[in-house]
């Protein structure tokens, strides 16, 4: 694990300790972010802490060829309950994520810094979301990094049943139209993974980055 300064660089993800922390400190700039996904790492870190960035082993992922609709979700998708849109309230969407509870977190990552960042990174067209509507009000949606062909999910929430996963399904399926290859699931949850995400080792993982971005 290394510490880091003000020159905008990463040590190899192979020095990541046990459980995947890469390196502490630097900043959350677009130069830093954009070579930390490049290189299959992210900053994940709590509010009182210092920036921590991370390159897990295993990594869940998820290939669009093997993206699981249920039949109900199938349903859900087609009986016009929700809209879907893409990148029409991105800010919206990531405070959304910082202060909607979810079954599997215990608590919220997302501070004012990662809003910023991550608004910033969206200004410049690097993040975006997917948003779902019901009666006009933003119920569920998700945002991340898409860098070449490869989709970087960062956080997701909802408020009604499935409205995250109606976004999380609408968003793949219109990246799929422009090359998308892989998304980024970082961390095993049972949504995700009812979803089709699997476990790949970070070998694989940064195998499939250089060849995709």
């Amino acid at each position: 694990m290394q510490i880091l300064t003000n020159e905008i660089v990463f040590p190899p993800v192979e020095m990541a300790d046990e459980d995947g922390l890469v390196a502490i400190g630097g900043d959350l700039s677009v130069e830093r972010l954009l070579l930390a996904y490049k290189n299959g790492i992210f900053p994940w870190y709590n509010e009182d802490e210092p920036i921590q960035w991370w390159s897990l082993d295993p990594r869940c992922v998820l290939f669009p060829a093997k993206l699981k609709v249920s039949k109900s979700m199938k349903q859900v998708l087609q009986n016009g309950r929700f809209r879907f849109t893409m990148n029409k309230s991105f800010e919206h969407v990531v405070i959304s994520c910082k202060t909607v509870t979810r079954k599997d977190e215990l608590g919220t990552w997302i501070n004012n810094d990662i809003v910023d960042a991550y608004t910033n990174m969206h200004k410049l067209g690097y993040a975006i979301s997917g948003e779902t509507w019901m009666d006009g009000k933003l119920v569920g949606g998700l945002y991340g990094v898409k860098i070449g062909k490869v989709f970087f999910g960062e956080s997701m929430f909802s408020t009604q049943s499935n409205a995250s996963k109606f976004a999380f399904i609408n968003l793949i399926q219109k990246l799929q139209l422009h090359g998308l290859e892989l998304i980024d699931c970082q961390m095993k949850t049972d949504h995700l993974m009812s979803l089709g995400a699997e476990m790949i080792d970070r070998k694989s993982f940064v195998n499939f980055l250089r060849n995709w971005i």
